[in-house]
Order: C-alpha cells, then structure tokens, then sequence
C-alpha cells in the first residue's frame, strides 16, 4: 500500500491520464501518461530534475514513491539532530 495518497487531474471537469500525489498537503509528485512514447512519466516539485519512468502506472507511481523514500533519507540526520547544533 502505497504512502501516497494519488487524485486524478481534471481540466473542466474531464479527467486527464494525469495523477497528483500528496502526503497530507503536500504535492510530492506527479504521474502523467506519455502518449507519444507509450510510457508513464514520474516528476515532482521537491526536486527540479528528478523524473522518471515505467511501462504502467502503477510502475511509475512506485518509482516515485521509492525515489522519495530514498531522497527524503538523506535528511534522516537533519530530524534525529539532537538540541545540540554541529560544531
């Protein structure tokens, strides 16, 4: 199950072959089908040139969610600092 909570776009009421993903408020991501290239494409906003893609939907909804998980582990020693700052 996925950490992500995933709407389907809409322009005037019309649903697009485009996904949002939140985790609460916050827009981590995006899935949109490519129609050309026959191929789902993965970005989002946390970071200007991360993207990717998957042969489905499903596939490019989980490499995003494992590129996050891998991204947002970077900032693991930022939240567990102590009250102490880095010299």
């Amino acid at each position: 199950m996925s950490r992500i909570q995933w709407q389907q776009d809409r322009v005037a009421g019309v649903p697009l072959n485009r996904h949002v993903g939140f985790v609460g408020p916050i827009e981590v991501g995006n899935v949109a089908y490519d129609g050309s290239n026959k191929f789902w494409i993965w970005s989002t906003p946390l970071q200007e040139d991360a993207w990717g893609y998957g042969p489905t939907e499903q596939a490019a909804k989980a490499a995003l969610e494992f590129w996050l998980v891998s991204w947002l582990e970077n900032f693991r020693p930022f939240f567990q600092a102590g009250d102490t700052p880095p010299a």
